[in-house]
């Protein structure tokens, strides 16, 4: 099964803002070679959640991870980004499609932000 990362930021109206996202997405496409990754903004920047789930599919995807690039489980990712995956699984009901949960408290995340902290000492 071809699988698909679509990642999911805010979006910006700074361009430097949104050019986190797209490193990223080149970053993971780097060590995932075979998984098709591309990006989307909830608002602000292009392209749109949609067209980011259109270009999955177009790009051969049969199962997408739509992933928050989001702190937390804000109404953003409860509410605008699950309304995104269910009107794209009814216009594709042959193409699975998960929405992951975003990074909030991940184990790993206590690492990160030691590491920032001590960025500044």
């Amino acid at each position: 099964m071809r699988a698909a990362i679509l990642l999911i930021a805010h979006g910006s109206r700074v361009d430097a803002a949104n050019a986190d996202l797209r490193k990223l997405a080149a970053m993971i496409s780097e060590r995932i070679p075979e998984a098709i990754v591309e990006y989307a903004y909830l608002e602000l920047a292009e392209p749109s959640i949609p067209d980011g789930l259109e270009a999955c599919v177009e790009r051969g995807a049969e199962e997408v991870r739509m992933l928050p690039w989001f702190l937390s489980a804000g109404s953003h990712v409860t509410h605008d980004l699950e309304a995104n995956r269910r009107r794209f699984i009814e216009k594709h009901p042959a193409i699975e499609c998960s929405l992951c949960p975003p990074l909030g408290l991940h184990p790993l995340m206590i690492e990160l932000v030691l590491a920032r902290l001590e960025e500044t000492f």
